[in-house]
């Protein structure tokens, strides 16, 4: 018999689900509450862990029309400008088994539901699951679509609604996210429109005391995506505030902000972010990594992406965790095709808790170490000009793959 799936959300973590166990044969249907998809945000980072993944679902040549291949990852200091080390991206699929890239939100969602609805998937817009039981031989969900009110019984459902996910509230019962202290101002500027000398095609990541920035191209090379990391505190704010990527503050608090953070950079780096004209302010909220399988999967119901662990984006994997969740969920729901539904979810959380948790503590540790300050930068500097390249690549994340 064909079982039926559904899920709440349609971001990437949805819609790779959906992706993923449509490829396992089951019937899927993804519900997501935005009258359609659009995609906020700006960039993200693909490593090969990620990439590999794509590439099996048939995704390699959607990726090489729309993303960045940057050749090489440069570390630098904030203050002074140094080059301190960098790593090569360009020989990522020789060591790997699949390129590094780095793509717009936007696009890598359209090749998703692209790729999800060839396999079948249907996705419904303006259906906002509010409510999620386990009934023992099915779960239920209850939503809101157009208007009225409606349930609807499957076989399970992918809880994929993010961060601030209410359906966490109702399985786990663990309480809100957390403000983490740090704050993210995003830019994406056309590359036509900065300076030659701005220009690039390589990621960066220029770090200062108690700041960094990232830069790297989107959009084929033809945009730049630029975040400033900062921290910090934000008073008097709603919590519906914090849920949002694009915190309203003016221009000019923005940019003072801004210059504040940077305080003591280099003029290349000050040039760079009063090149770009509008930022997005994102608060930047999380969870202390993940302690046990229960926070993947309840009965009939499994959190995927950032509803089960959100990442800081200090290691650049939010987006890469939720697509190898959303892989190993098909690789399990194949692989234990003669279980019951429960049974194989499980497999799923007992496969991938840990691997979640370890990319969340590390990223957190990123974050201390970009923004080291006094003999802890003094340090991390000097290490990065001895070791450069074997410092910052990683083969426990990049080699990492599903069901193994």
């Amino acid at each position: 018999m064909t079982e039926t799936v559904l899920i709440a959300g349609g971001g990437i973590g949805g819609l790779a689900s959906g992706l993923g166990l449509a490829r396992a044969g089951a019937v899927v249907r993804v519900l997501e509450r935005a009258p359609a998809l659009t995609e906020v945000g700006a960039g993200v980072q693909l490593g090969p862990n990620v990439t590999r993944i794509l590439g099996a679902w048939g995704l390699s040549s959607g990726l090489e029309s729309v993303a960045a291949f940057p050749a090489g990852l440069h570390a630098r200091s904030a203050l002074s400008g140094e080059l301190l080390a960098t790593l090569s991206l360009r020989d990522m699929t020789a060591r790997y088994g699949a390129p590094y890239v780095t793509i717009h939100r936007a696009d890598l969602q359209t090749l998703l539901l692209q790729a999800a609805q060839a396999q079948g998937v249907a996705v419904r817009c303006d259906a906002h699951v509010q409510d999620v039981q386990n009934l023992g031989d099915a779960v239920a969900v209850a939503l809101a679509h157009q208007g009225s009110e409606l349930t609807e019984r499957a076989d399970a459902l992918v809880v994929a609604d993010g961060v601030w996910s209410v359906l966490r509230q109702q399985l786990l019962r663990d309480g809100a996210p957390l403000m983490t202290g740090h704050l993210a101002y995003r830019a994406l500027v056309a590359q036509s429109d900065l300076p030659v000398h701005l220009r690039t095609q390589d990621v960066t990541v220029w770090m200062g005391p108690r700041v960094h920035v990232v830069q790297y191209p989107v959009c084929g090379g033809e945009w730049l995506n630029v975040v400033c990391l900062t921290e910090g505190q934000l008073e008097g704010v709603a919590v519906q505030e914090l849920q949002g990527w694009n915190l309203r503050k003016t221009a000019a608090a923005t940019r003072a902000d801004l210059q504040a953070a940077l305080t003591g950079a280099c003029p290349t780096l000050h040039a760079l972010v009063d090149a770009c004209g509008e930022w997005r302010l994102w608060p930047l909220c999380d969870r202390v990594p993940m302690r046990t399988a229960h926070e993947h999967v309840q009965g009939r119901a499994v959190l995927v992406g950032d509803a089960a662990h959100p990442m800081r984006p200090y290691l650049a994997q939010g987006a890469g965790m939720a697509i190898e969740d959303a892989a190993e969920l098909g690789h399990q729901w194949m692989a234990q095709a003669g279980r019951d539904v429960p049974m194989r979810l499980n497999a799923f959380a007992q496969a991938r808790w840990q691997r979640n948790a370890q990319v969340q503590a590390r990223a957190i540790r990123n974050g201390d170490v970009f923004h080291a300050t006094g003999p802890v930068q003094w340090a991390r500097d000097a290490g990065l000009r001895m070791l450069g390249a074997r410092l910052m690549d990683m083969p426990w994340l990049y080699g990492y793959r599903q069901g193994a």
